[in-house]
């Protein structure tokens, strides 16, 4: 196959992914062994999130004339990219590995049609997890009914009871 067609398969590789996804984490790997490359990779996988390393010009020549063409800026260095086609905080977890893996860099990202630096793509990552913050707001109204519920409570016991005539 010529190199022209090869490169071609891979332009359409990368457009169907990005199709599919919610949003895109890109990354600068450089560094890391081959032994926290596979952990990450594992993390990423079990969560369901699809990372490989692309070229840079091949992800150019994938996100012209998509929602995705605001990554072009950040298209320099090596990088590794991330889709996510569900609800999955890819940044969060890279947050998590870079704890462990100092090398690691968020770069950019992709989400909810907005197109983040490193700082935006980072405090995304902090975001909690969606049971995490439905939890939150469960016990936010279990409080108020619960104080309401003690309130009622103490009030009736307060009262004397009524005698009947």
């Amino acid at each position: 196959m010529p190199k022209v067609e090869q490169k071609q398969v891979v332009i359409n590789e990368i457009k169907e992914k990005l199709a599919k996804a919610k949003s895109v984490v890109m990354v600068d790997a450089r560094g890391l062994t081959v032994d926290q490359d596979t952990a990450l990779r594992k993390k990423l996988r079990e969560s369901g999130v699809d990372y490989k390393v692309y070229k840079n010009t091949m992800v150019n020549l994938a996100v012209n004339d998509t929602q995705f063409e605001g990554l072009k800026p950040f298209l320099a260095g090596p990088s590794a990219f991330a889709f996510v086609y569900d609800d999955t905080n890819a940044a969060g977890i890279f947050s998590k590995e870079m704890k462990a893996m100092p090398k690691l860099e968020l770069k950019a990202g992709f989400v909810v049609d907005t197109v983040y630096d490193a700082k935006g793509i980072k405090a995304i990552a902090d975001i909690p997890s969606r049971e995490v913050l439905l939890s939150k707001l469960l016990g936010s109204f279990k409080s108020p009914m619960a104080s309401f519920a003690r309130v009622v409570k103490a009030i009736a016991e307060k009262q004397p009871e009524a005698t009947e005539a």
